[in-house]
């Protein structure tokens, strides 16, 4: 997805113009890893902004061997707030219904936050346990409002007898995975908070915390840059500057 830009224009002293950010795919072209491959069906296929031909041979999915687990994991380089993610699973280009072979792979699938490269470190974030070949949709948007570096896809048919409709082997057969991470401007869980607009940089901020990035606007301080003050000036014969704070909200 190509971000898109908005223009969010706040009135003070002085007119501060703020760029914002749309959603932005955090995934793309990162490096990812599965723990078997298929012929020539590489890991990063499913990280390579293509997703146009959904056959399994179409040269744009990752496949792996099938197997009784099959793993899949993209590396965001470095910590992220992330708010959701996209993941369109290979169809062979039919109709994706109950009838749809695919759709028994699909089944049982989770997904995983972490910070290392094991998916028991981190945090599940979500783990299909209710739908049918009927009712599992592709693509599959999943909420997952945690922090972490890697995004782990995971799926296993270990425990015998598995439910109506499962395959009786996994396989990653991803055609992509899309992470998208807080927009510009925005921090914390669902990346509901608004960063300051008394930021240095006016309205951007570290998306777990919100501490303002490049100091703050004259007149703040704190980390978030929620605290106003003023200078007075002490009419001694030293001419100390004193600093005094004010009891302002700053805008958020």
């Amino acid at each position: 997805m190509t971000g898109m830009v908005l223009l969010v224009c706040c009135g003070l002293t002085v007119l501060l113009c703020v760029p914002v950010q749309a959603y932005e795919n955090f995934a793309l072209h990162l490096p990812a890893w599965q723990s078997s491959t298929a012929w020539s069906y590489t890991a990063d296929r499913a990280v390579d902004g293509r997703y146009t031909d959904l056959r399994w041979s179409g040269g744009q999915c990752a496949a792996s061997d099938g197997e009784q687990t099959a793993e899949w994991r993209v590396d965001l380089e470095g910590l992220r707030s992330i708010n959701y993610v996209v993941i369109q699973y290979v169809t062979d280009n039919i109709v994706w219904d109950e009838y749809n072979w695919f759709s028994s792979y699909f089944l049982g699938f989770s997904v995983y936050i972490s910070n290392t490269t094991n998916k028991e470190d981190g945090v599940l974030c979500f783990k299909d346990t209710n739908y049918t070949r009927a009712t599992i949709p592709n693509p599959v948007n999943i909420s997952c409002p945690y922090h972490g570096r890697y995004v782990i896809y995971y799926n296993n048919r270990t425990h015998p007898p598995f439910p109506e409709g499962y395959s009786d082997y996994s396989d990653t057969d991803l055609c992509e995975v899309e992470v998208y991470d807080c927009p510009e401007g925005l921090y914390g869980l669902k990346c509901l908070q608004n960063c300051s607009m008394t930021c240095g940089y006016p309205g951007t901020c570290n998306m777990m915390t919100g501490h303002c990035h490049g100091g703050c606007q004259v007149g703040w301080t704190g980390a978030m840059c929620e605290k106003g003050y003023h200078l007075a000036i002490n009419n001694t014969h030293e001419n100390m500057y004193l600093l005094k704070t004010l009891n302002i909200s700053a805008i958020k």
